[in-house]
């Protein structure tokens, strides 16, 4: 009986060890990250990598990640979408790359509001965090990563609105685009990924982009004016797919709850911001560019020609508007990252 009473006991411990580890790596869980910039960006480089090893050792290796970058899954326009469907369970998604469907996030797009992406990037998770889970409400948001404040770089001069007359101009995003058209330009809305072929075939005379992108992206042979003016900023987004999220157990909800705050907004905007903030430094030590500093007037020229992006943005969310704004610029003032 001893021994039949031993060797229950030993076929019960072995059952019970391999139910326990049946469920622990049922628990362990592979997120396939989507974005649409080659691999070698500063954002997956940086602080994308920063952020998944954080969860990874926060989870004790519980959670892991498989990365597909350079639109592998979807073209950049659809990665929101991706998400939402559960093509990519997280997503890196640029809202303004759809027009119209998120109104009051593109009040972000609108120019001379933010100066410093870091920090802005934790003033705008603050703000719009709330806000997502109404306009976003089909998928978890989780970070806002902007890029460090971008300006116009054109094959010829740009130095006044007027300028812009005449000229095909890629633009960051939805409200970019608009304000080109509202100048006499012709807007040329292809995705980051695209714009240097438009500007190489001559389809863009110019471009609204970061400082470091133009060599990140190979537009530096393409484009040697520069209006040297921080100007507006892209802000694009994690994203969780809804059902990736909920399916995990509480532990590791937790870690990836801990890894979607306003401090790590900011952190993983750091590094891009400083990459993207060199290649300014980059053009004039190169002696091969132009840059062209505005006079306070012009400053001022700019930023009365781009007044009329917000009466439209106030007009298209309507009620409630004010209290958008009102609830982004507090948020900027509070972060130290106003204009």
């Amino acid at each position: 009986m001893t021994k039949t009473k031993g060797l229950k006991r030993v076929l019960a411990a072995t059952a019970l060890a391999a139910l326990s580890a049946g469920q622990a790596a049922a628990q362990d869980v592979t997120f396939r990250l989507a974005h649409w910039l080659p691999p070698t960006h500063p954002v997956q480089t940086m602080g994308m990598t920063e952020w998944m090893d954080a969860i990874k050792a926060a989870s004790d290796g519980r959670i892991d990640f498989q990365v597909f970058p350079a639109q592998q899954l979807g073209a950049a326009p659809d990665h929101y979408d991706m998400t939402r469907d559960g093509i990519a369970d997280i997503g890196y998604v640029n809202p303004g790359y759809q027009a119209g469907r998120f109104p009051i996030y593109s009040l972000v797009e609108i120019p001379f509001h933010m100066d410093n992406a870091p920090r802005g990037a934790k003033a705008m998770h603050e703000w719009y965090a709330p806000i997502a889970e109404e306009e976003m409400s089909d998928v978890k948001f989780c970070l806002a990563n902007p890029h460090d404040p971008g300006t116009i770089h054109s094959k010829t001069e740009v130095k006044l609105p007027a300028d812009i007359q005449g000229k095909s101009v890629r633009p960051a995003h939805a409200t970019m685009a608009r304000f080109v058209s509202m100048l006499g330009g012709a807007p040329v809305q292809v995705p980051a990924p695209e714009a240097r072929e438009a500007i190489a075939n001559g389809t863009a005379d110019a471009i609204t982009f970061p400082w470091g992108s133009i060599y990140i992206f190979g537009i530096d042979s393409e484009t040697k004016h520069h209006l040297d003016m921080p100007f507006y900023i892209s802000a694009q987004l994690m994203l969780l797919n809804k059902a990736k999220y909920d399916g995990l157990p509480d532990d590791l909800k937790k870690v990836i709850d801990d890894h979607c705050t306003p401090e790590w907004s900011q952190k993983f905007s750091e590094g891009w911001a400083a990459e993207e903030a060199s290649g300014r430094d980059k053009m004039i030590e190169s002696g091969e560019h132009t840059l062209y500093a505005p006079t306070e007037e012009e400053v001022q020229a700019w930023r009365d020609a781009a007044a009329p992006l917000l009466e439209q943005w106030t007009s298209d969310v309507g009620e409630g508007a004010d209290g958008y704004y009102q609830g982004y610029v507090d948020a900027l003032e509070a972060n130290d990252a106003k204009f």
